[in-house]
């Protein structure tokens, strides 16, 4: 198990310009083993809220395998810029994606988004459907799925002005451990999950990126435009992005295909890590073989 610290030590970074303000974006890059047609299509992960790049730590390492894998902290997130005065919305976020993988040189990407993530893919996908050739989306914001509240309460100013770093923290941990399967989950991961926030200005991050959750950022978009390829991988117990979402989208997207992960809430990844690789594994590298 990698740890956070381990992870950060991989990230690189690259400047992105989000309306006019230019931000650190960091990322992951691996894979590829100098083919330049793996190199130019990579397997692009996004994470959600409040997450980060971590989130994907194994999920990472074992596609790179086979396939050029880049992970970015989206902006506010992670080891991306955290200061405040600019949009950290999935507008912002998609905008920021495309800029890195721009100075990347991806010409034409396969996205694997979870949760906030997957809203960011999903309007990448419908933005510029010739740069996307496969789509896979796991518990993803879609339509008017989001945000829950407890993303809500965390969004609101009061949460920075009346709490402390470490009360916002306690926060966290309680959200984590109540919302992954396992009795005992693994304490890399939560701690792991709460890191990039333990500080004053990561707190006022972590509230202006809840505050930047927009519904409309999401029913603006029909996803009937998608062309890619897409696996809708869902854990199926989810109770804040239930499958339900992952089965309307089934509807509008042509070449969906869901796949639902029993004894799995909202951090899939986490909950049915196995699994969950096996799945995305033969949708990103197999059946393209």
């Amino acid at each position: 198990m990698v740890d956070y610290e381990e992870w950060t030590a991989e990230l690189d970074s690259h400047e992105v310009t989000v309306d006019g303000h230019d931000l650190e974006m960091a990322y992951y890059d691996a894979g590829g083993d100098g083919d330049s047609t793996a190199s130019d299509n990579p397997v692009v992960l996004l994470h959600g809220i409040p997450t980060s790049s971590f989130l994907w730590r194994d999920v990472a390492t074992a596609l790179a395998d086979d396939r050029r894998v880049v992970v970015p902290d989206m902006v506010g997130y992670g080891q991306s810029s955290m200061r405040d005065e600019f949009d950290r919305s999935i507008r912002a976020q998609e905008a920021a994606v495309a800029d890195l993988l721009d100075g990347l040189g991806a010409d034409t990407v396969s996205f694997v988004g979870h949760d906030l993530g997957g809203g960011v893919a999903l309007r990448y996908a419908v933005h510029r459907p010739d740069a996307v050739d496969r789509l896979a989306l796991s518990n993803a914001v879609a339509y008017d799925s989001w945000p829950v509240e407890p993303i809500v309460d965390i969004g609101l100013p009061s949460t920075a002005k009346e709490n402390t770093v470490e009360e916002v923290q306690q926060t966290l941990d309680d959200m984590f451990r109540e919302s992954l399967t396992a009795e005992d989950p693994e304490e890399e991961f939560v701690e792991g999950m709460k890191a990039p926030w333990n500080s004053e200005e990561g707190l006022v991050s972590l509230v202006r990126s809840a505050a930047a959750t927009n519904t409309n950022h999401t029913t603006e978009i029909d996803p009937n435009e998608v062309t890619a390829e897409a696996l809708l991988l869902w854990g199926a117990d989810d109770q804040f992005q239930p499958i339900e979402t992952a089965e309307r989208l089934a509807d509008d997207i042509e070449s969906a295909e869901v796949v639902g992960l029993d004894d799995a809430n909202h951090w899939v990844v986490q909950d049915r890590p196995d699994r969950y690789l096996e799945e995305l594994r033969s949708f990103l590298v197999e059946d393209t073989a």
